[in-house]
């Protein structure tokens, strides 16, 4: 493919070819790359400006007040007066660049063939990188497919990690797959949401058994419940810690410290100083 991934706002293809295939493309099993991506996206600047101005589409998910953050209490960082939105990369439009568009043609007429086309939510490449966004209901036969499929092989998940967007209605949790592709020597990301008020979705140790630990440190820092996982207990807080260490929303506690005649206070009750 020459031309290059193309960022914009849209929705993943449903069936069909999503691009038609350079037939001298040499990325395919005999890839030497080690980076996994295609060679348009590693040749791109990251801060390249897209070739339209309407393919640089962000999806808002909030906005973030002082240096770190910081709400409900003072911030301390002396930087209170900052206003900074916090923009995902929004869907993007197919051809997607390379081997992306082998990838996501097998994945989208696998998906069908096994009755679950609605699979895909959307498809962004972002930093020479692609992510499936994948309905959670369907995660499961979606890494099955993506782990048996002859064309695509993604024999190895890297783990699940947890993101939190409190301010994403309906879609305030996050938990991320890092796949490997060791026959194709490809890389790509699934992302699931759930929300805050559900924070159910279906484990996948039944095909990636690696992932045991990895959910359950998932489910011990963010709160995400793994359905379906053989024994979903917390792994490195206590039994009875309250609550999930690694949400926006924790409050960042402390206690007070003697220094010299001097008392420190906890972080979340030190004054502002904007």
């Amino acid at each position: 493919m020459s031309d290059a991934p193309r960022q914009g706002g849209g929705t993943p293809p449903q069936g069909g070819t999503p691009a038609e295939k350079n037939t001298g493309d040499t990325h395919g099993t005999n890839d030497t790359s080690t980076t996994g991506m295609p060679p348009e996206a590693s040749a791109s600047p990251d801060n390249a400006l897209p070739a339209h101005p309407d393919e640089a589409l962000h999806d808002v998910v909030g906005a973030r007040e002082g240096m770190f953050g910081v709400q409900g209490s003072g911030d301390t960082s002396g930087y209170g007066g900052l206003r900074t939105t916090v923009a995902m990369p929004g869907g993007s439009q197919p051809p997607y660049g390379g081997w992306f568009d082998e990838v996501a043609e097998s994945l989208v007429n696998g998906l069908a063939e096994i009755g679950v086309s609605d699979a895909i939510e959307k498809v962004v490449v972002h930093r020479g990188e692609i992510t499936f966004f994948i309905r959670r209901e369907r995660l499961l036969e979606t890494a099955q497919l993506l782990r048996d499929d002859a064309s695509l092989r993604y024999e190895m998940c890297l783990g699940v990690s947890g993101v939190h967007y409190p301010q994403e209605q309906g879609r305030e949790l996050h938990s991320v797959y890092h796949l490997l592709s060791m026959t194709h020597n490809r890389r790509i990301r699934l992302e699931v949401t759930c929300p805050d008020a559900d924070p159910h979705m279906p484990s996948v140790v039944s095909v990636y058994p690696t992932n045991d630990w990895h959910e359950r440190e998932t489910y011990d820092f963010f709160g995400i419940i793994f359905d379906g996982h053989p024994s979903l207990t917390r792994i490195e807080m206590p039994d009875d810690w309250p609550g999930h260490p690694q949400r926006k929303d924790y409050p960042l506690g402390g206690i007070p410290v003697e220094y010299k005649g001097a008392t420190i206070p906890p972080p979340d009750t030190r004054r502002a100083y904007n």
